[in-house]
């Protein structure tokens, strides 16, 4: 686990195969994803290693649905009654009552290929398995989000899931873009900007063109849900994305 500050009061947690954000203001923090179910213990101590409880948190923000974004959220929710929202697009998803992601049939059929193998080795040690849907989950509102530290915009992009989004932090000059676009992948031998793998996405073409959508947005550091933090406009980044 590596914890920078990569804007002013945006904490970039890069964990062992998936980001997370701790971000905070005088009015409290928010958590932006929380990685894996076995991440728990990670993002706990982030949290207080920022001098923070757990119990403090105002909310939990979800990009999407996938267990490497959402494995903490049920716990947070059970324990100390942590709001968990995300888009009402992604609702469904997050609540474990739909499925948009990558099959066990489509991980094996390239698991010969070395980091494909590495990758779906850390996925059953990451506990992704024995994911725990966030049931409590709710839809949030534009005005509800203008509300909590770090006043984020959601933008819908859908095509990594139904309700895949990407959170402006206009204040921080900063975006969460979670797997919208990412810097790196464990199955991926390059760093920069780049497009997951197709097998992740929900609708692989929706996913680069919604990705494409935010070339106008005006956001100097961008976080990604897997890799490091990138220091460029949004228009450089989008710029470097290939199909």
């Amino acid at each position: 686990m590596n914890i920078s500050e990569p804007a002013p009061g945006v904490h970039f947690v890069e964990g062992p195969a998936s980001n997370w954000l701790i971000v905070r203001d005088a009015s409290g923090f928010i958590l932006i994803d929380g990685g894996y179910p076995a991440d728990r213990d990670l993002v706990l101590q982030s949290i207080r290693g920022l001098g923070l409880d757990p119990a403090d948190a105002k909310a939990m923000l979800i990009t999407h649905g996938h267990v490497d974004h959402t494995g903490c959220a049920a716990y947070l929710s059970r324990t100390y009654g942590t709001p968990i929202l995300c888009s009402p697009e992604e609702l469904a998803h997050v609540r474990g009552e739909e499925k948009h992601q990558v099959t066990i049939g489509q991980v094996l059929a390239r698991a010969w290929r070395p980091r494909v193998f590495r990758w779906l080795l850390h996925v059953i040690k990451a506990k992704a398995l024995q994911a725990e849907p966030a049931a409590q989950a709710k839809g949030w509102s534009e005005d509800q989000l203008r509300s909590l530290p770090g006043y984020p915009e959601a933008i819908l992009l859908p095509g990594h899931t139904p309700g895949n989004i990407a959170l402006l932090l206009p204040g921080a000059n900063a975006i969460a873009v979670g797997d919208s676009f990412v810097s790196g992948h464990p199955i991926s031998p390059k760093p920069g900007p780049q497009m997951l793998h197709t097998m992740y996405h929900w609708d692989p073409a929706g996913a680069l063109a919604s990705a494409r959508h935010l070339q106008g947005i005006q956001a100097n550091v961008i976080l990604p849900g897997h890799g490091p933090a990138l220091h460029m406009s949004l228009a450089q980044a989008i710029a470097a994305l290939q199909p």
